[in-house]
């Protein structure tokens, strides 16, 4: 279960820290191989360092949600894309920026796995993360004199997680942890906050404060709602449970996550909105040779 979690928690964390690109360029060369089993120490990264990239561990609906800007969830396609793992090496060709990797990502996927998809929208219940009614009460994050330029390339997005619980590292000082009932977040637009909570919930949550900072906040989860979150985390990615582990979601709160926010001047509300979607029309299995 923490498996699952951890690779589609970096997949939609790398949505925030890959910008959007102009055209879709190809990896100059790329090398993709099935990854090695995981058990008990699961270690899950994403690596851009100038012309080099390595993307480990991550399943093939993370890849897609990844080569087309969309969360896990947005993406619709046969079980199968879930389950498979790859780790893949890349790079990037010489006068080629960077931050256009999700559009040679786009482009790898076509040529080596024969991915044909399409476009839509659909309505999705969402939970709108927005102010409550008193304002804001977060803590921005304190200016890191050693911060790097937000300008450099570098993306180092890893992620570890056993028993003891789940830590994730964008780099930067931002980063987020689950364990003991609590969850850490350091360093964090809410953009990303929203993106990382769409994992623990049983709907999509979409960042409608208009906030614009980083900010540090930690929430305290009471043990029935943190075993809750851990479960929807594995449906949200895929995984089937047998019947006893859903039965922990019954005695949970409906949202383990408003009551913790409120403290915060944050609040969930259920709306519908329109989310766009990326069809998976066909796709190959295993990748043509490296």
């Amino acid at each position: 279960m923490r498996i699952e979690m951890i690779h589609g928690l970096v997949g939609g964390l790398l949505l925030s820290v890959v910008a959007a690109g102009q055209t879709r360029p190809a990896f100059e060369v790329a090398s993709i191989r099935p990854s090695s089993e995981q058990t008990t120490q699961v270690s899950v990264g994403v690596h851009i360092s100038g012309s080099q990239v390595r993307m480990t561990y991550m399943s093939l609906k993370d890849y897609i949600g990844i080569a087309y800007r969309m969360r896990a969830g947005q993406v619709s396609g046969p079980d199968w894309i879930e389950q498979e793992r790859f780790d893949i090496a890349a790079k990037i060709p010489d006068g080629t920026a960077s931050d256009q990797v999700a559009e040679m990502m786009q482009a790898l996927l076509a040529d080596r796995f024969q991915l044909k998809a399409h476009r839509g929208s659909k309505e999705f219940p969402v939970y709108a993360l927005v102010v409550g009614k008193g304002g804001p009460k977060l803590q921005e994050s304190a200016v890191r004199p050693d911060a790097p330029d937000e300008r450099q390339a570098n993306v180092n997005v890893a992620a570890s997680g056993s028993a003891a619980g789940v830590n994730v590292d964008l780099g930067a000082g931002s980063f987020f942890s689950l364990a003991n009932n609590r969850l850490e977040i350091r360093r964090m637009t809410t953009t990303a906050l929203a993106d990382m909570l769409t994992r623990f919930v049983d709907r999509p949550v979409v960042d409608m404060t208009g906030l614009k900072g980083s900010y540090d906040l930690v929430l305290d989860i009471t043990p029935e709602d943190y075993s809750a979150m851990m479960i929807r985390s594995a449906l949200n990615a895929g995984v089937v449970l047998p019947p006893q582990a859903l039965r922990a979601l019954d005695v949970a709160s409906g949202d383990p996550l408003s009551g913790p926010l409120q403290k915060f001047g944050l609040a969930f509300e259920s709306r519908k909105a329109p989310l766009d979607v990326i069809v998976v029309d066909s796709m190959q299995k295993a990748p043509t040779e490296n």
